[in-house]
């Protein structure tokens, strides 16, 4: 995984975790790497992925059992898609706006490409 300098590491890492769970490779009773483990995979300090665990243990999404490890929590992929959008609404969003006025774009190109893609993906517009 490559980490951007915008956002700690472990942030990004619980991150990758959420996404995972909101996707459903994770779900609910799903065991979690250890930190360990994370941290070999990932190449970061244990410390580290120590507490991007904690990160989603402290936002609902995993549990930790004592001596046992972290998992993935009962409504934790809803809590990990909640997060997710927040974090779109206040950091993705207002970047997309900027760049639209940058090149004059509008709301209604940006529904009708939306609309298009829906149409092209068979996605149903929401």
């Amino acid at each position: 995984m490559r980490f951007n300098s915008e956002r700690p590491i472990f942030a990004q890492i619980a991150e990758l975790l959420a996404r995972r769970v909101q996707e459903g490779s994770l779900g609910p009773g799903d065991r979690l790497p250890s930190a360990r483990e994370l941290a070999a995979s990932l190449e970061v300090n244990p410390n580290t992925a120590a507490r991007a665990l904690q990160e989603l243990a402290d936002s609902g999404i995993a549990r930790c059992e004592r001596g046992t490890g972290y998992f993935v929590a009962d409504g934790g992929p809803e809590l990990a898609r909640n997060g997710m959008k927040a974090r779109f609404f206040d950091e993705e969003l207002p970047r997309l706006f900027a760049r639209m006025d940058e090149l004059g774009l509008g709301m209604a190109e940006i529904g009708e490409r939306y609309s298009a893609r829906a149409a092209l993906t068979g996605r149903k517009e929401v």
